[in-house]
């Protein structure tokens, strides 16, 4: 059995990979390409426009249908429990790594991720409790999984004994705006611990990576103060 940490990573921006220079600047270059084209105003793009193009027509005059144009694919790793809440977020696109193909124990080795790791007090009784029993029960469903798979069931039947802590990989893509919905609905105050741990830091990325246009959302607010910002 096997502990792992979660994470969210930002991989690419309109299919260029992040870590190129200059990727978020591009994604405002193409939603500035697509948003001239109302106003036949293509002529007047230049290398350096895109910002303040994006600043007057999105932010100031809220024409946020523009950023559709523009996207980005995140890789994932979160248990299934979180998985769940993920794609119940329909604009975007969803490859998750399957326990029906997935043999566990011929591949990689069953992998949790601890809930209690967002615990803000790791002394408190009961959190040593918590997760004591916790652990016990992770070793519990690793052996009753490789007991029905050494008994000959498939690994989609042998799936049925494992838990939601199961580690899963998610690749997720979405345009901008979806994106931006994404952050203000699952960095609140009300969002699960366990999604705030890899929302709060993947918003950090994307403010790091794209220009003005998450610069207004910040973490752990209450969801309705979230839902008066423009989506």
């Amino acid at each position: 059995m096997e502990i792992v940490e979660p994470y969210a990573r930002l991989l690419r921006l309109d299919g260029i990979a992040v870590e190129l220079v200059r990727a978020g600047s591009f994604a405002l270059k193409n939603i500035e390409a697509a948003g001239r084209v109302s106003h036949r105003s293509e002529d007047a793009q230049t290398d350096d426009s895109c910002l303040r193009f994006v600043r007057s027509v999105v932010l100031t005059h809220g024409d946020w249908s523009i950023v559709e144009h523009a996207s980005a694919t995140v890789e994932f790793l979160v248990d299934i429990g979180i998985t769940h809440e993920i794609v119940r977020h329909r604009h975007f696109s969803f490859t998750q790594e399957s326990t029906r193909f997935v043999n566990y124990q011929k591949k990689l080795g069953l992998q949790f991720i601890d809930p209690f790791a967002y615990k803000a007090d790791p002394e408190a009784p009961d959190w040593r409790d918590g997760s004591r029993f916790w652990h016990q029960c992770m070793l519990a469903a690793e052996i009753n999984y490789n007991r029905l798979l050494e008994g000959g069931s498939s690994p989609q039947i042998a799936r049925s004994v494992l838990p939601n802590a199961l580690a899963s990989k998610l690749i997720m893509t979405g345009n901008l705006r979806a994106w931006r919905h994404f952050f203000i609905m699952r960095t609140t105050e009300e969002a699960h611990p366990q999604m705030k741990q890899v929302t709060i830091p993947l918003l950090a990325d994307f403010k790091a990576a794209i220009p003005l246009l998450y610069d207004d959302i910040e973490p752990n607010q209450h969801q309705s103060e979230y839902l008066r910002l423009p989506e």
